[in-house]
């Protein structure tokens, strides 16, 4: 498996097969694995605005993955949001190692793609940028993705899609798109165009 501590900037380790699936851990799960800061922020949003230190950043101890939220006057509201951009900053930086002979995506990959691709999901309703487990399904999405050397026209043929069908899936989300033309530089291609 691959971490990286900043988007588009890769850095090998090995890890266990553990460590391998840290998108699909519950809540408390993943939050038993970081590191909780709570502080106080400046910034505008009125004269209650984070009075008490309700600003809250978690760092995933395994990965050194990072989730920041200072939005809300709520700590709770500021943790669970940085729960869910944590969930995010794995998702796009760290990699797993993947064997493409006789690859067949995996449920939480499925789950992201058109339903009239998916395979293997029937009655379960296909999950966009703002569900919860659309980062479980992206995770997988992009280790193919590194795995193909960042083709589109490959990645796409793995997972039974065009690959204008691919290209519309990572335009569907801003840092997605930003993590699939990092990736893509990062073997000497051009970036996907919208």
């Amino acid at each position: 498996m691959s971490h990286s501590s900043s988007p588009g900037n890769p850095t090998s380790s090995s890890s266990s097969s553990s460590d391998s699936d840290w998108l699909t851990l519950s809540d408390e799960q993943l939050l038993a694995q970081c590191r909780l800061e709570r502080f106080r922020v400046s910034g505008p949003g009125g004269q209650h605005r984070n009075r008490t230190d309700s600003a809250v950043r978690l760092t995933h101890a395994p990965s050194g993955a990072v989730g920041y939220a200072s939005e809300r006057r709520s700590q709770h509201q500021n943790r669970a949001m940085a729960l869910s951009r944590l969930r995010r900053a794995i998702a796009l930086e760290v990699r797993r190692d993947i064997k493409l002979d006789m690859y067949h995506p995996p449920l939480a990959l499925q789950r992201v793609l058109p339903r009239s691709i998916r395979t293997e999901v029937p009655g379960k309703d296909r999950v966009g940028p703002r569900h919860r487990e659309f980062w479980t399904g992206i995770g997988p999405l992009l280790d193919l993705f590194e795995a193909v050397g960042g083709s589109t026209a490959d990645c796409a043929a793995l997972i039974g899609c065009s690959s204008n069908q691919l290209a519309k899936l990572f335009a569907s989300e801003p840092h997605l798109w930003a993590a699939a033309n990092a990736a893509r530089a990062r073997f000497g291609l051009n970036p996907l165009r919208r």
